[in-house]
């Protein structure tokens, strides 16, 4: 059942919300195009400013270590806030939060907008990434309380040709907004453009969204909050300052200390669960095979993306010397490509073929990065953009296959009065494993790059760390296919008596039907 939901026998508690949307009601559809509005607007953020990246270099003044805060001080602040963001919302209601998520996004976007130094973009940058985990762990809370079983398959295939089009839109956009430097603004369009989709999805929002809670009364687990963001932090941050620093001593101390935080959290919420039943992270999630497969999953997926695409970037407009519109129109057969596979992959190949997709769609990834890496070395700085369309379409048919199936696949058998908790912790570890890409940059890019080149030296050294880069992530993404035999054959809602066959029905009394999801 879902936390909205209601039967006609049993009235609504104060812990539900009010009935969720019928099968003929179109305002969860509205609700649903609202909350992927804000997926793609957190999306187009990501990738808007990557592109955007050697401009805000040269007209902020901003520092090789700072332009890496401006990409992994979201990224740590979007990770540390993730759980509690999921959480809260099961507490207070998702639909609460999600409005002062994307609220607090736009005002954040403001602030980076009109920054006045690169120190003011980064803190500005660390506030938006706290409001994005406010809003995002929503989206799909919202989605898995509002849409029954059957319909969640058609739902994630949206999702996924979501995620296309902000990767499509993203570079494109950056790309325009920096070239045309609207009012002499330079790169500051990028943050404003979000004002206006924030505002518009804060007022349709208060209105079409129905209000969902978990069905059992939660408290706020304030020392989980303290541990979860105290050992993210103890881990990320030494990672994202280690070659700045020289890599000090208390780094590795830092990270060291950072598992053992991590075994205290566990043993705080498995007490805290015995206790009181409202801990930050549900540990009896990962009773459940096929969310905790995922999590894996998700965390090394993260760390693929998050080396690839700064290197990317670097690579093409700092090595090669291309524009930002070059760099931009570059991506798109990419994107195109991850839209088109993310639907197939969802709608089609998966209900069909399970989990051999996502296997697929690793192995594709790896082909397609290798060519990367043969056409970077034969090409070396006279590659041009047509060149580069074979690989990054294989690439991109191999995230499409992964990304929107992935998801269904980690929370298809979660209990719904832990959807958000369950939604925050995948948010969280993607997040954090893009955190830990983005840190390793340090090591597997900047690492190849001499301190001082010349400027005939600058293009020859980051090809070259390009291509030792793509092969780490090569590696990182044929440990995902290999991580993925965990996974099970077939996501539950595409098996016989799975899912779909578990749905209640609808006559059924709210009593039973919460029994029905119960851990």
């Amino acid at each position: 059942m879902t936390s909205t939901e209601t039967s006609t026998e049993t009235p609504p508690t104060p812990e539900t919300a009010a009935p969720a949307a019928t099968p003929g009601d179109r305002r969860r559809w509205f609700a649903l195009a609202i909350v992927m509005t804000a997926a793609f607007m957190d999306l187009v953020d990501v990738t808007i400013v990557n592109i955007a990246i050697p401009s805000i270099q040269q007209d902020a003044g901003a520092s090789w270590s700072q332009i890496q805060w401006i990409t992994a001080g979201y990224a740590l602040a979007f990770a540390a806030g993730l759980i509690t963001g999921g959480r809260l919302g099961d507490i207070h209601g998702r639909k609460r939060l999600f409005l002062l998520g994307i609220g607090g996004f736009t005002l954040a976007s403001a602030l980076c907008g009109f920054a006045a130094n690169p120190e003011m973009l980064v803190a500005s940058r660390i506030l938006q990434g706290g409001m994005a985990a406010m809003m995002v762990p929503q989206v799909l809370s919202i989605v898995h309380a509002t849409f029954p079983a059957h319909e969640r398959g058609k739902v994630f295939g949206l999702f996924g040709a979501i995620v296309g089009l902000g990767a499509v839109s993203g570079p494109l956009l950056g790309a325009l907004l920096t070239e045309w430097n609207l009012f002499g603004l330079e790169w500051r369009p990028i943050f404003l453009i979000n004002l206006p989709v924030g505002i518009a999805g804060l007022i349709l929002g208060s209105r079409f969204i129905t209000e969902s809670k978990a069905p059992k009364a939660l408290k706020l687990d304030i020392v989980g909050v303290v541990l979860v963001t105290l050992g993210l932090l103890m881990l990320l941050y030494p990672l994202t300052r280690g070659r700045e620093l020289g890599w000090p001593v208390w780094g590795y101390a830092s990270m060291v200390g950072a598992l053992v935080v991590f075994g205290a959290l566990v043993a705080y919420e498995r007490r805290k669960g015995a206790r009181d039943g409202s801990p930050l992270v549900e540990l009896s999630l990962f009773r459940v095979r096929s969310f905790a497969a995922g999590v894996a999953v998700q965390t090394v997926f993260g760390i693929a993306l998050g080396v690839f695409f700064l290197v990317w970037t670097l690579y093409m407009q700092t090595g090669l010397g291309w524009s930002p519109m070059k760099a931009g129109l570059t991506g798109v057969p990419f994107s195109i490509a991850v839209s088109t596979a993310a639907g197939m992959s969802v709608q089609k190949l998966v209900p069909r073929f399970g989990r051999k997709v996502l296997q697929a769609g690793a192995l594709t990834m790896v082909v397609g990065v290798l060519l990367y890496m043969w056409e970077s070395e034969r090409f070396g700085l006279g590659i041009a953009p047509w060149q580069m369309a074979l690989p990054l379409v294989v690439m991109g048919a191999g995230m499409g296959l992964i990304f929107a199936p992935l998801t269904d696949a980690v929370l298809s058998e979660v209990p719904r009065e832990h959807a958000g908790s369950a939604s925050g912790l995948i948010n969280t570890v993607q997040q954090m494993g893009n955190a830990l890409g983005l840190g390793l940059v340090a090591v597997v890019f900047f690492g190849r790059i001499g301190d001082r080149l010349t400027a005939p030296e600058v293009g020859p050294a980051f090809v070259n760390a390009f291509q030792y880069a793509l092969g780490w992530v090569a590696l990182v993404m044929f440990a995902i296919f290999l991580l993925m035999f965990a996974l099970p054959k077939r996501p539950a809602q595409h098996v016989e008596g799975g899912a779909d066959a578990a749905e209640a029905p609808e006559t059924a009394p709210a009593e039973e039907r919460e029994r029905e999801f119960a851990v």
